[in-house]
């Protein structure tokens, strides 16, 4: 496999989306592209935060969701939906945060995660931190242990790593 540092040529950037002052990373060419999507996926399964086996691989509405379902798939994990609020059908747990740009609330249901089973977080961008705080928060409230966080791409100068600094979290891409 080359070098993961290649996939960042499949980022596209789009100035002030979803509002002004925000510049969003698009996925999406990397995504359309069967090699560097699947480059991606291997890469991402291959991180720290998979060492040592999970039950579970998480991924957070919605990008997370296109990466996360794979890396479960080749990890041989159970895959659990972290989505917005009001979008899953069963008892859930809420928790509140702030990003970017705003506030949000996500869910899961109470029973996607069984007390000790190991969960891998795996998400498209870490930027601030609050939504793998929040998603963290989630599993913990559930009984999972955090078996680390794996990230496509971290937005270094946001600082979400600082947020938390608990968390094994490791990066395919730094900007």
């Amino acid at each position: 496999m080359a070098d993961a540092a290649d996939l960042l040529t499949y980022v596209r950037d789009i100035p002030d989306w979803p509002t002004p002052g925000i510049m969003f990373r698009d996925i999406t060419p990397m995504l359309g592209d069967a090699d560097a999507f699947a480059r991606c996926v291997a890469a991402l399964a291959a991180l720290g935060g998979a060492a040592g086996g999970v039950d579970l691989v998480a991924g957070i509405e919605a990008r997370g969701f296109i990466l996360a379902a794979p890396v479960a798939h080749q990890l041989q994990a159970g895959f659990v939906p972290v989505r917005k609020h009001g979008k899953l059908p069963h008892e859930t747990f809420s928790e509140a945060y702030s990003l970017e740009y705003g506030e949000a609330v996500l869910e899961i249901h109470t029973d996607a995660v069984l007390p000790g089973q190991r969960v891998l977080v795996v998400d498209d961008v870490l930027a601030t931190g609050g939504t793998v705080a929040a998603t963290t928060e989630l599993i913990r409230r559930a009984g999972g242990d955090i078996g680390g966080v794996n990230v496509l791409i971290e937005l270094s100068a946001l600082r979400g790593r600082d947020r938390n600094p608990d968390l094994p979290i490791d990066s395919l891409l730094v900007m």
